[in-house]
């Protein structure tokens, strides 16, 4: 401070100073941390080190330079916890270690002020929710909102950061809404757009649609804490879904069926394909009473005859499931009928097509495939060159594609769906499951899987390199670099860049 002697930013051994003494018997913590605080204050400490003066290293040690530091940015949104303490002391002791080694170290605060958190904020503020009733008020009344109420809390923040101890600046801090940030945004997009790394395609993303917008794997397992059995991932909770098991008829035998089973059956209007494993063996079977022929995994008839939906039958063939591939049979449902064949007249879409993860242990063994809705069926569709059909709005309601179901949202639409099965005769078998099922974090509601128009940065064709790269990094402990974040390297996806938002980065992309 001006006019006022200061000490050196020194560090000499302590002890040359102020030898160490005793600590009393009964230690004030809290005391000692507000003295210490007291200390930096007057000595303006802090101040001095974020204005760029150096400490005195070690006698003998080279002069040091910059050490970059770049602090992820909270959202403004809500007050501080543990788990921000936790991840502050640690942001706090590197910079301040490489501060005492005597680099310049910047420590400037940021706010993340885009996203989900200010969105749901302003939506509950404003009484209106969906991206049909934010577009209905208007999208720069809704932004303006969400700007005048993001930085709610930084004082709050100020407080905290500064009573534990953390040296930053808040003076000179960043935030993702002001126009410079997002400027930066833009040059570094453009730096990959030149590389050729960017590209629009799809990709199947959980979706909330009471929020009208995909989830990151982060925001999903921030849901239910409970894992699904199969897949360990969280964001789950148990919930009854209908189970229902379907015939589809064969075009090139008289009298026969392919008998599929499914927990969605709003996913039943988007059907085109029916998805076998090459490798397990199927059963033809016919029903004594009816007549009907049928195909299936021949360890799932017994389930069926045990609950009276199927009585007798006769046993007429043998077959793997390679033999069933490229049979054709009828849409379940007329709404997209044309999709059967291509322009030259070859198969394209309601045939048999083989996938590993089809299993015995449920079902018929023979799996619904809707390319659009679930990541199995997407990359399966993507494979056999199926269309892609996507019949629902980013909120769950059916467009005037589906007929009767248009308007309806997806999990309600299952009633009158599997009405109108029944009234065809399409239903071998109806029932209920209990289930995990992937939640809203910020709803309850249920998420939806579906393929969505996206834009992307190329990320796997560079996997290699990253991975070579992070061995020369000295990770501590050094079992999460060759571990848990190596692994990750080494299965990167390309990384879905856009969000289906008003409040945020707007991409620098204009179609002419």
């Amino acid at each position: 401070m001006a006019g006022q002697s200061q000490e050196p930013l020194t560090l000499s051994p302590a002890a040359d100073r102020h030898p160490l003494q005793a600590p009393p018997a009964q230690l004030d913590l809290p005391a000692v941390e507000l003295e210490i605080l007291d200390l930096w204050a007057r000595r303006d400490v802090e101040g001095r080190s974020l204005r760029g003066e150096r400490a005195i290293i070690t006698d003998g040690a080279d002069a040091r330079q910059d050490f970059a530091f770049y602090d992820g940015p909270p959202f403004a949104t809500g007050l501080p916890h543990y788990g921000h303490l936790l991840a502050g002391t640690i942001k706090d002791i590197v910079p301040r270690y490489w501060f005492m080694r005597g680099y310049n170290v910047e420590r400037r605060f940021g706010w993340d002020c885009h996203g989900l958190p200010i969105e749901s904020l302003v939506e509950d503020q404003l009484d209106v929710h969906g991206r049909l009733e934010i577009e209905a008020l208007g999208v720069p009344k809704f932004n303006a909102a969400c700007r005048a109420g993001v930085l709610r809390f930084t004082g709050e923040w100020e407080r905290v950061v500064r009573r534990m101890g953390r040296w930053v600046d808040f003076e000179n801090d960043y935030k993702t809404m002001d126009p410079t940030f997002m400027e930066s945004v833009w040059w570094a997009f453009r730096q990959l757009w030149d590389k050729q790394l960017i590209y629009e395609g799809y990709r199947v993303q959980p979706v909330s649609p009471a929020l009208g917008t995909p989830l990151s794997n982060f925001e999903v397992a921030q849901g239910p804490q409970e894992k699904d059995p199969k897949t360990r991932k969280e964001g789950h909770k148990r919930r009854q879904d209908p189970s229902l098991t379907v015939r589809f008829k064969l075009e090139d035998e008289d009298g026969a069926y392919l008998w599929a089973w499914t927990t969605t059956p709003w996913t039943l209007p988007s059907n085109l394909a029916l998805a076998v494993h090459p490798e397990v063996e199927y059963v033809k079977i016919r029903v004594v009473a009816t007549g009907e022929l049928a195909y299936l995994e021949p360890g799932r008839l017994a389930h069926y005859q045990e609950r009276g939906r199927v009585g007798e039958t006769e046993e007429l063939a043998r077959l793997r499931g390679a033999d069933l591939v490229g049979r054709p049979y009828e849409p379940l449902l007329p709404f997209f009928a044309r999709y059967r064949a291509r322009e030259d007249g070859s198969r394209w879409a309601f045939r048999v097509v083989t996938a590993d993860y089809v299993t015995t242990d449920s079902g018929t063994g023979i799996v619904h495939q809707a390319p659009a809705f679930g990541e199995d069926d997407f990359q399966t569709g993507q494979r056999e060159g199926l269309p892609l059909v996507q019949p629902l709005s980013l909120n769950g309601i059916f467009d005037d594609s589906v007929g009767e179901f248009a308007g309806l949202f997806a999990k309600d639409a299952d009633k009158k769906i599997i009405e109108r099965l029944k009234a065809e005769d399409k239903v071998v078998d109806q029932d209920t499951i209990l289930h995990p099922y992937p939640h809203c974090y910020r709803t309850d509601q249920p998420l939806l899987y579906m393929a969505i128009s996206t834009w992307f940065m190329t990320v796997e064709p560079l996997r290699e390199r990253l991975v070579e790269h992070n061995t020369k990094i000295r990770w501590v402990p050094d079992h999460v670099g060759s571990g848990r974040f190596g692994n990750w390297l080494a299965n990167a996806r390309d990384w879905n860049l856009s969000r289906n938002r008003f409040w945020g980065t707007p991409l620098p992309i204009w179609r002419c």
